[in-house]
């Protein structure tokens, strides 16, 4: 083809590819039962992937336009105006044009690459399986035989299981609530896509912290949430520039990760918290606290949450099991006024009808057993453990071309590298010696940074994958 790509156009290869091939049946550049290319050959002589050209020809085959038949190729349609033809849909046009936005091409690749390929994962938040309570949770399904009801269960959750959360927030987190007040989710992830479906609208602005987990969630975008960042040192975000963007901006909601932060594993400061909700409760502005981390403090200190200094309710607090107990077990929970969770477990129950008894069986039996306490104590020390390794592999292998704050809790460790780099080169360097992190800009507005995550490879992984990266950073 005496043709080229516009790399620089912000339209997709593939949708160039089928429009020129389009344009050529129309201007009769390409007769009816004309054959074309190959996908192989197309994509080298246009220097795509064969991918791009598979996509370019789906297109054009779904609005009738190519033949495509087994051992004889493709070619332009005898039946360009689909007199006879029957059609399929144009399956990437749907894709495209969904409001449910897909991740980020980086998040995308990282997850690829930890699902396909045997990497040293320092990039995944998730307990490595020897973390996981497996013993304890095998004790207690051998103990007792299930009694429950197999049918659909409380919109909230089941009421054994919120009567238990009861009991443990009261006692570790220092949140006094009631069950009418608890809804049960698949994970924190769920509980947050539910309050921005239901409680936010398109073009209502949110404050996010910045890096933060949430910048990478494409649910705000998908929702048509604007969103503005607040930056983030080692005492958390500064309430004074959250009331300077309040100024600026009308501020529906406040996200915060107050306790070991991801990805930068930082505390806020009690006097922070204690202001951020002076803040929320002059402006009347609610504050959703994720809380993954608290009971992970290393030295076994109890962590106040915002929830618990929260005197007017104005806190919807999120937690869950997956990154103290077991991911699979998908039970998290959202803490809110009764109103607020009627309204959340409506729409939860439009999409899944409630959560599957068995986990929060299982979950309950869990939480509300003496297991529960010294599996959080043994978790602690193992990631304190891993902690250290990669601190002391740092220190060893990247020494002065690296800064980092040393995280007292959680399971994630922020890293600045003190020299300009290319995020992707660096990425594509690591997976290629065996090693993946995940690439600060996709947590944050900043450059230069990675976040490395230390609960899912034990000591001696820790170490070499640190290896391998500094590797992969001298080779750039």
């Amino acid at each position: 083809m005496d043709w080229k790509l516009n790399r620089n156009s912000k339209k997709a290869l593939y949708k160039q590819i089928a429009e020129y091939i389009e344009h050529g049946i129309a201007d009769g550049t390409f007769p009816a039962d004309t054959p074309l290319p190959s996908e192989r050959s197309l994509a080298s002589e246009l220097k795509v992937n064969r991918s791009t050209v598979v996509a370019a020809y789906d297109e054009l085959e779904a609005n009738g336009l190519i033949e495509r038949k087994k051992g004889s190729g493709t070619t332009i349609s005898k039946d360009i105006w689909g007199m006879t033809r029957r059609r399929i849909p144009s399956w990437n046009t749907y894709i495209e044009s969904g409001s449910f936005l897909p991740n980020l091409p980086l998040i995308q690749r990282i997850r690829k690459e930890m699902v396909e390929h045997n990497l040293i994962n320092l990039s995944s938040g998730e307990l490595s399986e020897d973390l996981f309570p497996v013993d304890s949770l095998r004790e207690i399904l051998s103990g007792r035989s299930f009694v429950g009801s197999l049918g659909y269960d409380h919109p909230q959750g089941n009421a054994y299981l919120r009567e238990t959360i009861v009991s443990h927030v009261k006692q570790y987190r220092r949140i006094h609530t009631d069950p009418f007040s608890i809804m049960i989710t698949s994970g924190a992830q769920q509980a947050l896509h539910l309050v921005v479906q239901c409680l936010l609208k398109p073009g209502d602005a949110v404050a996010l912290e910045d890096p933060s987990y949430s910048y990478s969630l494409p649910i705000f975008q998908s929702a048509g949430i604007r969103t503005y960042l607040l930056p983030v040192n080692q005492e958390g975000i500064d309430p004074d520039d959250l009331l300077s963007l309040l100024k600026k901006r009308k501020i529906r909601m406040i996200f915060l990760n107050p306790a070991f932060q991801n990805p930068t594993g930082t505390l806020l400061s009690i006097e922070r918290r204690r202001r951020i909700l002076e803040i929320s409760s002059e402006h009347g502005i609610p504050v959703i606290e994720d809380d993954p981390y608290s009971l992970t403090a290393f030295n076994g200190e109890e962590i106040a949450t915002l929830k618990s200094m929260d005197d007017y309710g104005n806190v919807l607090y999120i937690s869950s099991l997956s990154k103290i107990v077991a991911s699979g077990l998908r039970i998290g929970w959202i803490i809110g006024p009764k109103s607020v969770i009627e309204r959340l477990s409506d729409a939860k129950q439009q999409i899944d009808f409630g959560h599957g008894i068995f986990n929060q069986w299982v979950a309950n039996d869990f939480l509300s057993s003496p297991y529960f306490h010294s599996h959080i104590a043994y978790l602690r020390e193992q990631l304190e453990k891993r902690r250290n390794q990669m601190v002391s592999s740092l220190h060893q292998y990247l020494n002065k071309q690296v800064e980092f704050h040393i995280p007292q809790g959680g399971i994630h460790l922020w890293c600045k590298i003190n020299e300009t780099l290319n995020e992707k080169k660096l990425l594509e360097e690591a997976i290629k010696r065996g090693v993946i992190h995940v690439p600060g800009s996709t947590l944050g507005s900043k450059k230069g940074y990675v976040r490395f995550t230390f609960a899912r490879e034990n000591e001696t992984c820790i170490d070499e994958g640190i290896k391998r990266f500094s590797a992969a950073l001298k080779s750039l």
